[in-house]
């Protein structure tokens, strides 16, 4: 299943437009200004940083707001090595228990889309391809880094230029063994790392791929870190939706 690909309009101004009950899957809002707007019941996940609702910086609030509810996420803020393993060791520990949660569903259901989000196993690609991304492709130097089984967002308009196969649908167990292999490759360099690398600067390879800029190790594990939580919420809230129509 695809998705359509939206109007392009940078530097446009909207009047009037009536978006209820719209879905924008990965929109781009950078530096845009919404006026008058009307909010009633609309739902939005995404990175918040800099987004100002009525004047107030809201992501500050988001953020605390999910530490209440997630005392242990303040462990992916880590900045020395004894604490990016604890976050490691429980990014392995809730993934471990969902992926198990997973495996008493029908295994079709586990290659489903719930409201259009990724499927339990895209979700997966996905990840390794994070890493692949982060970790191989930043911290690790690796000129083409990509496995052809990862996935990104629609963002990605040429994925065979990375070495990606677009029309990959591998099966549960063996997505479960490659993202075992770059699970245990965040592992051993976590394990590895010092201070010192931590503040070591990345550079990324010139072939192509993503990120396009430098960034410290320890920024490059924050980015893992954060993308294995937040994809693991994800994957769990359909999980209850999948769950509930297998009963």
């Amino acid at each position: 299943m695809g998705y359509d690909k939206g109007p392009s309009l940078p530097g446009a101004r909207i009047e009037d437009a009536d978006f209820s009950g719209a879905r924008l899957h990965a929109p781009n809002f950078d530096g845009a200004k919404i006026t008058d707007g009307w909010f009633y019941g609309a739902d939005i996940s995404g990175n918040l940083q800099g987004l100002r609702l009525n004047g107030v910086e809201v992501a500050p609030l988001v953020m605390a707001e999910l530490d209440r509810r997630f005392p242990e996420r303040g462990k992916l803020r880590a900045t020395d090595p004894d604490g990016l393993t604890e976050a490691w060791d429980l990014i392995e520990d809730i993934w471990g228990a969902t992926v198990l949660r997973a495996r008493a569903l029908p295994l079709p259901a586990l290659f489903e889309r719930v409201d259009d989000e990724w499927s339990f196993v895209e979700t997966l690609r996905h990840l390794v391809m994070a890493t692949d991304c982060w970790l191989r492709r930043m911290v690790k130097g690796i000129e083409r880094p990509y496995h052809p089984w990862d996935l990104a967002g629609s963002w990605l308009t040429d994925p065979a230029a990375w070495g990606i196969d677009p029309a990959a649908n591998p099966s549960l167990d063996d997505v479960l063994a490659l993202r075992r292999e770059r699970m245990d490759e965040v592992g051993q360099t976590i394990a590895a790392v010092t201070p010192d690398e931590l503040a070591r600067v990345c550079a990324p390879p010139q072939a192509p791929g993503h990120p396009t800029r430098s960034h410290t190790v320890l920024e490059c594990l924050h980015v893992i870190l954060d993308e294995e939580w937040e994809h693991h919420r994800y994957a769990v809230r359909d999980l209850e939706t999948l769950e509930a129509r297998a009963d």
